[in-house]
């Protein structure tokens, strides 16, 4: 039974204050996390050409391999989710952490390939867990005018930590090989104790699932946290918002994802996810590779797959900027067709120069396309189910990244990097069409409103 009332409560009392420095740590903390996530699984883009080489590997069992962290990654986001809705958002996060960390230092010591790409099934599975929870996080404990805005950066740490994972393999892959390069990839994992000693649990999840006590306890420790920021200044009054609460039986959260009012919201962001992902690993992880097979030296594949990830940069910054200043829904758009086009263009590259300005261009067009998935995503769904909704969508997501690459290695031989690159533009073509017709828009509104 819903029933439209009042409230000021924890929501309200998140929501009127200032966005300070405290906020800003917490995020930075989380992003910082994301980071080292976003290295770890890069770093197969700048390696699978060695790997590839090591093992002895066709391009189809270069795919398979490819394809493991992403399998991972589909059961870690399926099940993080639910998880998270039910135990918490702080402890899963700091587990995924530690399960990244360890299985990238095993992959390190993988005898074989068969070995290899179980550990990669666990560090993708880690990785899967991290991303859902670390965009709710953020997603609780930043106030509405400002969240998307603050998702869109969180997500700008992916660029950042790819290109952070081309260094350290220009760096090491001569020196020391691909096994120096995960060992040095898995030990930034000791950073989950300073998630533990510093990042509280989302008050909202407390106070949703019933322990309001300590939902009281964490918000009043956070609004003396943003109190000393202000300098000991009074916080602004809590503003009562109409909401609508459900009196009956609380539903299991995975349910809520098909509740009337959500179930076409799922249905569009389970599509945007499952082909813009596959468009995009279906790329870049074969980045490398395929300038080693034009006939790039392994060190200057490296530097020419940096040199246009560079561009990533400032593609997350105008989809940061674009999410609060135009909306979700028409930035997501315009990053999912201008993929698609410069991806095609890509493709057709006749030489050097061409290769370079529409692979910076791509680059630019895709990292964009990340922010917004992000910060579109968790806002459609209420925070009983949030994580769970941010995680299956990931989840999704995820199958269409395991079957990029893989296919990539299959076709790869018949239909030439043209085609390859033909392919992942249809895959933006479909992912823009069903936020076109599906989608929603979210800007600037209270997540409990959008919820109602």
């Amino acid at each position: 039974m819903a029933d439209n009332t009042l409230k000021n409560g924890i929501p309200q009392r998140l929501e009127r204050l200032p966005l300070t420095s405290y906020q800003k740590m917490i995020f930075g903390i989380i992003a910082t996390a994301w980071f080292f996530d976003s290295m770890d699984l890069g770093m197969l883009t700048f390696v699978l050409g060695s790997l590839k080489t090591y093992f002895n590997l066709n391009t189809a069992q270069a795919g398979l391999l490819s394809s493991m962290s992403f399998l991972g990654m589909f059961i870690g986001a399926a099940s993080a989710g639910m998880l998270a809705d039910r135990f918490g958002r702080k402890l899963v996060f700091q587990w995924s952490m530690v399960l990244w960390g360890t299985a990238s230092i095993l992959c390190a010591f993988a005898p074989n390939v068969e070995t290899l790409m179980l550990y990669r099934v666990l560090l993708g599975m880690g990785m899967g867990m991290e991303f859902p929870i670390g965009q709710s996080l953020v997603s609780e404990f930043i106030p509405a005018q400002h969240r998307g805005r603050y998702i869109a950066l969180l997500e700008g740490f992916w660029p950042i930590g790819f290109i952070g994972a081309g260094i350290l393999a220009y760096i090491i892959l001569p020196i020391g090989g691909w096994r120096w390069v995960f060992i040095a990839e898995g030990i930034p994992a000791i950073f989950v104790l300073i998630i533990r000693r510093i990042v509280p649990e989302s008050p909202r999840w407390l106070d949703d699932v019933g322990r309001h006590e300590e939902a009281d306890q964490v918000m009043t420790m956070i609004e003396n946290k943003v109190r000393e920021a202000l300098g000991g200044r009074e916080l602004p009054e809590p503003k009562a918002v109409l909401v609508t609460e459900n009196r009956g039986e609380r539903r299991f959260s995975f349910l809520e994802l098909w509740a009337p009012g959500y179930a076409r919201r799922t249905v569009m962001v389970w599509s945007l996810w499952f082909f813009a992902l596959l468009g995009y690993y279906g790329l870049t992880t074969w980045l490398g590779a395929l300038l080693q097979q034009a006939g790039y030296a392994v060190t200057k594949s490296v530097f020419y797959t940096i040199l246009i990830s560079l561009a990533g940069i400032p593609g997350f910054f105008t989809s940061a900027y674009l999410v609060e200043a135009w909306g979700r829904k028409g930035t997501c758009i315009l990053m999912l067709m201008g993929s698609a086009v410069m991806a095609y263009f890509y493709g057709t590259a006749a030489n050097q120069t061409q290769l370079i300005l529409f692979g910076l261009a791509m680059q630019f067009f895709m990292f964009g396309m990340w922010s917004v998935l992000y910060a579109y995503t968790p806002e459609l769904y209420p925070t009983r189910a949030r994580a769970t909704g941010a995680g299956f969508a990931s989840s999704i997501g995820r199958l269409g990244s395991l079957i990029g690459p893989y296919v990539v290695g299959i076709i790869l031989p018949t239909v030439g990097q043209g085609g390859v690159f033909g392919l992942g533009a249809i895959s933006f073509l479909v992912a823009a069409t069903a936020v076109l017709v599906l989608g929603e828009e979210t800007k600037g509104r209270v997540l409990e409103e959008i919820s109602a």
